[in-house]
Order: C-alpha cells, then sequence, then structure tokens
C-alpha cells in the first residue's frame, strides 16, 4: 500500500457544520464489516438519505460536480462520538484525502493520519476565507511539504507533526513503517533472546 501524499489539488466539499460525529460519519448499522472498502454510500447516511432511502439532492456529496472532490472543509471537533476506524474507511472510500477542520477528536485523528490521510486544523476565519475562495469555484491546493492550504487569493499555513508529515510523505502505514525497522528488531531480539 503504498498512498503517498505530497500536494493535493482538487476542488473541496463543504460540510461546515460543528460536532460531526461518527454517527453522522458512518451509522453503526453500516459497521458489520472489517473491510476497508464499501463504506462510501454510508458516509454522512442520515444527511445524504431521506426515510425512503433516495438522495437529498440539495446536500454537498450528492451534488453532481462534488463527487469527485478529494478535500472536505468541516467545523470544529470533527470525528467526535464513538471511536470507530469505519469513520475514516467512509471518508477515504468516497474519496477524500483531506479534512480541514478547525479541531478533530483525537481518536478521529489518529484514525485518519493511520488510514494515510491529512488532517489539517485552520481557524474559523481561515476557513470561512478558504470556503468564499471554494464558493467561487478555484481548487485547493494542499502542499503538506510546504504546509500549505492555497485557494484562489488566499493561502494559509498550517502545522503538522513532524513524524506525522514524513509518514504520509512516505505513504507508509504503520506495519510498513514498523518493517523499515525489522534490521533493528531482529537484531534486538537476538541480543535478548531467553
Amino acid at each position: 500500500m503504498n498512498k503517498k501524499i505530497n500536494t493535493v489539488k482538487s476542488k473541496a466539499s463543504v460540510i461546515f457544520k460543528d460536532n460531526i460525529d461518527t454517527d453522522i460519519l458512518i451509522p453503526k448499522n453500516f459497521l458489520k464489516t472489517t473491510k476497508r472498502t464499501g463504506f462510501e454510500d454510508a458516509l454522512f447516511f442520515p444527511w445524504r438519505y431521506d426515510e425512503s432511502g433516495m438522495e437529498i439532492e440539495d446536500f454537498e456529496l450528492n451534488k453532481k460536480d462534488k463527487k469527485d472532490n478529494l478535500i472536505l472543509i468541516a467545523g470544529e471537533n470533527f470525528g467526535c462520538g464513538s471511536s470507530r476506524e469505519h469513520a475514516a474507511w467512509a471518508l477515504q472510500d468516497y474519496g477524500f484525502k483531506v479534512v480541514i477542520a478547525g479541531s478533530y477528536s483525537p481518536i478521529f485523528y489518529m484514525n485518519w493520519i493511520n488510514n494515510l490521510n491529512l488532517p489539517i486544523v485552520l481557524s474559523r476565519e481561515d476557513r470561512i476565507k478558504l470556503i468564499e475562495e471554494v464558493n467561487k469555484g478555484e481548487e485547493v491546493t494542499v502542499d503538506l511539504a510546504e504546509g500549505s492550504v492555497a485557494c484562489g487569493d488566499v493561502k494559509f499555513q498550517f502545522d503538522f507533526e513532524e513524524a506525522f508529515r514524513e509518514k504520509l510523505l512516505k505513504g507508509e502505514d504503520s506495519i510498513e513503517e514498523i518493517l523499515t525497522h525489522l534490521d533493528k528488531i531482529e537484531e534486538y531480539e537476538e541480543k535478548h533472546r531467553l
């Protein structure tokens, strides 16, 4: 699995609401599998579909011009609620690589990174300016190495822990990261054998 992130350029979807929890991202009735795929239709299910299961046309992800977007702009406390990696899988399966929010649930934040996707924290003011450019039809460019988000007439810097930056730039999940140290692990085991 090599899913390096360096630069992501795409139009963005905007669901600028606070406290989008994991029950909204993927309701519990879709959690019956440990496969990491097949969740794209479950993403935001309570907001995307009416009671009869028909798409709600004016919901952001149901708009035809939003179907291929790689970037989601959201509110504060994104991914709060019960801990379920399926929330990250559903966003990823839909096609998102980057979520830009004001803050994240710590568990969701790590699940998103561990699935080799980028969570960016920007202030409310910066996200509003970004959304204004997105609403003009501008593409968003995220440069992980530079730590920047640019769109139209605006550009913002974001902080991101260096170890996580390297992980995403290399495209190594946790197992692949451990395997890069296999020789040291085997050497240690040899020296400390019981």
